[in-house]
């Protein structure tokens, strides 16, 4: 019998249907909850039946609800995946610590302001509540590479961290995520950008730029830069760590296949490649049992919501210092999102 139960929020239409304009992001979850020794996906919730049972002929066993209250409320589930868009990421995952939810692992980015995102962090915390975002990276082939490879001073002290990519909410938040992942979780202590913002595009519900540029300093000295849209040829890999004396690459422009990272290092004459994979569903999987298995003994997680907000935090500094157009030292005390406030007075948007 299995001694660990799973609840999911958000089934949404499954990805091949007519119709779907998400990712079937729960599939990803109940996929990595399968893989898991002595775990069960005890129900299901989605406003839509029919998504649940669509779910659920693909993964059979679940309860189907259309009230996630009452499905906690009946199943007492031991950790709730939280598959539901950014904007409903807080009012659900209070409800879910409040009922006396354990455990929470919730899709990422974190919420659409920044008030929102540290709120759900601080209930967490102080109610002994595991919530953890999916930043999944933190377990992918190529990225532990990258982080081993720095670890044993391949490239030397490192001295500067960067990152492309087409935005700073839905995106940028991974890669943001990562590069605290390389700097051991260091904090920021201010950070400088721009945003622009041209298009209605968006995600999920939420507004992004269209271009930015994010540079920052940790604590330790090290340099970090990530740039969007347009902004992201000026970096040419998706992620790049400059030592003192070679440079690794994950997803460089040269990048073929399995061939995901590559290194430059002091008395060579060229790349040397490795092997990983930067999109892999292992990944999913990793990071799913790493969150059952700290919410069975206590550990910490490498997704937990301390670390997030860390990251959570440069996109919406980013934001602001677009706004006042200056240097934002951090920690961020605002409560909005900068961007969809300056997009509401017109300040900035299509043009």
């Amino acid at each position: 019998m299995p001694t660990f139960r799973a609840a999911i929020i958000g089934t949404g239409r499954p990805k091949q249907k007519e119709g779907n304009t998400g990712a079937a992001i729960c599939y990803k979850h109940a996929a990595g909850y399968k893989a898991t020794k002595d775990l069960e996906i005890a129900a299901v919730a989605d406003i839509r039946r029919e998504n649940a049972e669509a779910f659920v002929a693909d993964f059979p066993g679940p309860k189907i609800y259309t009230d996630y209250k009452e499905m906690v409320a009946k199943e007492k589930p031991d950790i709730v995946s939280v598959c539901l868009w950014p904007g409903l990421h807080c009012p659900v995952t209070m409800d879910l610590i409040g009922m006396g939810v354990r455990a929470i692992h919730c899709e990422k980015p974190i919420a659409p302001t920044f008030g929102e995102s540290r709120r759900m962090v601080e209930a967490a915390v102080k109610a002994g509540v595991q919530l953890t975002f999916n930043h999944q990276r933190r377990f992918g082939s190529a990225f532990k590479e990258a982080k081993r490879r720095l670890d044993a001073g391949e490239i030397g002290e490192l001295v500067r961290l960067e990152g492309s990519c087409t935005n700073m909410f839905d995106w940028g938040t991974h890669w943001f995520d990562m590069m605290f992942f390389y700097n051991n979780q260091t904090p920021v202590e201010w950070v400088i950008g721009q945003i622009d913002v041209r298009t209605d595009k968006g995600i999920f519900g939420v507004r992004l730029d269209d271009q930015g540029i994010s540079n920052f300093r940790f604590a330790n000295g090290v340099m970090g830069l990530l740039a969007t849209g347009e902004s992201a040829k000026l970096v040419g890999a998706q992620n790049r760590l400059i030592g003192k004396k070679g440079v690794i690459e994950v997803g460089g422009a040269e990048s073929k296949g399995a061939q995901a990272v590559r290194v430059w290092r002091e008395g060579t004459t060229g790349w040397e490649t490795s092997a990983g994979t930067i999109h892999g569903e292992d990944a999913f999987v990793a990071a799913i049992q790493d969150v059952v298995d700290c919410a069975r003994t206590g550990r910490r997680s490498l997704l937990d919501c301390r670390h997030a907000i860390m990251a959570t935090e440069l996109i919406f500094a980013t934001y602001e210092s677009s706004r006042r157009r200056a240097r934002i030292d951090l920690p961020l005390t605002i409560e909005d999102s900068p961007l969809l406030s300056m997009i509401a007075s017109g300040e900035i948007g299509k043009r």
